[in-house]
């Protein structure tokens, strides 16, 4: 199965309801998402796929990925694409960092290996154990009548699950969760999520302010060292998602019991195989996880969706559906979403294939490269 041919498309993806917003002066209305294609010389081929929430989120850019093909290629070619620890190993030793550019690469060969053996991603992750993940959505920052009646219609497609975007003025944002969290029905969850937004000081206000609310306070703060400050000083539980990149963080999260809930959004970490080793760690020491990404369409979505899938469901907070939160598409077809919940596909490898109508011509393709260098010699 050796690596013969290596492509990268791009594709802008409009969000759905025009306009989403967060933290202190960030909105965006289209993601650019980065779709590679990884060709074998036995004609199986494999795809992955980054998508920033923004430009420039969490250092994240929508043209590293192809910037890291171009340095990635010539050690991959060639390469056996079914070994995927293998090829982990030697992007890393290419490129120092950049885990969100390596992300889609790492994806490709996991699909290629799927399709090589006959078996499911999740398969491959060590079973399913979660045969439909809970989905959450974003409660829409609008007027408490118009609020009320937008959660009643993703109530009615099954979300029981609800994030607040805070993080903008620490004022209103106390006055905001008085409004929401009490629209809540039984056994729903509600996540305060601040995007990194709050000083510490503001930060603790909210908190002491919303003590008597049944919530769950996301990313307060930028650092992991204020948020664990916050956290020795409040009751509300605390879930982590920005400030943990790597493995080391979440090493020191688990000594110091530091969070209840910690957000693996699988670009950020790196690419599925070391998000999957972070969630193991993680329940192995008996946090919770939410398995999610950055943005997105179908490719994105169906590999979060195998990882949620090979997640106890004891420990799997929830995941997302983020091509539903597009007006267009990447990859066919999309996961099934039902009742509010999330389903892994059941075919070989991601279970999804790029949408090559849709995404036009590459912006990087090796057999360009390869083509021109014949020419010249």
């Amino acid at each position: 199965m050796k690596i013969s041919r290596i492509r990268v498309y791009k594709k802008d993806l409009p969000y759905v309801d025009g306009v989403y917003r967060w933290g202190r002066n960030n909105a965006i209305e289209i993601a650019r998402s980065s779709i590679v294609v990884v060709d074998t010389a036995e004609g199986l081929y494999g795809c992955g796929e980054f998508c920033p929430c923004g430009e420039n989120y969490m250092e994240a850019h929508s043209e590293g990925v192809e910037a890291a093909a171009r340095l990635l290629a010539p050690g991959l070619l060639g390469q056996d694409a079914r070994q995927v620890y293998a090829l982990e190993r030697l992007m890393d030793n290419i490129i120092l960092g950049h885990g969100y550019a390596k992300a889609p690469f790492d994806a490709a060969f996991w699909d290629i290996l799927g399709k090589a053996t006959g078996q499911p991603i999740w398969m491959l992750l060590g079973g399913k154990l979660t045969n439909g993940a809970p989905m959450y959505r974003v409660a829409p920052q609008d007027t408490h009548g118009e609020t009320q009646l937008a959660m009643n219609r993703l109530r009615e497609k099954g979300y029981r699950q609800f994030q607040i975007k805070v993080g903008a003025d620490w004022a209103h944002d106390i006055e905001h969760l008085h409004e929401i969290v009490p629209l809540l029905q039984p056994g729903e969850k509600a996540f305060a999520d601040a995007n990194q937004g709050w000083r510490i000081d503001e930060a603790l206000r909210v908190a002491r302010a919303t003590r008597d609310l049944d919530y769950i306070m996301e990313q307060p703060c930028r650092t992991y060292q204020e948020c664990r400050q916050l956290k020795q000083q409040i009751d509300i539980p605390l879930k982590l998602d920005e400030c943990i990149t790597d493995f080391n963080a979440i090493q020191r999260v688990v000594e110091d019991r530091g969070a209840e809930v910690i957000c693996l959004k699988i670009s950020k970490q790196g690419g599925l195989s070391k998000a999957r080793r972070m969630r193991d760690y993680l329940v192995e020491h008996r946090f919770a996880v939410v398995c999610e990404d950055t943005w997105g369409g179908e490719i994105v979505t169906a590999t979060l969706s195998h990882l949620a899938a090979s997640t106890p469901p004891e420990f799997l907070v929830n995941a997302t559906d983020l091509h539903n939160y597009n007006t267009c598409s990447t990859g066919r077809p999309g996961p099934t979403t039902q009742n509010g919940c999330l389903f892994a596909p059941d075919e070989p490898g991601l279970g999804v294939e790029p949408d090559f109508d849709a995404l036009g011509d590459p912006v990087f393709d090796t057999a360009s490269l390869l083509y021109s260098r014949g020419r010249k010699q």
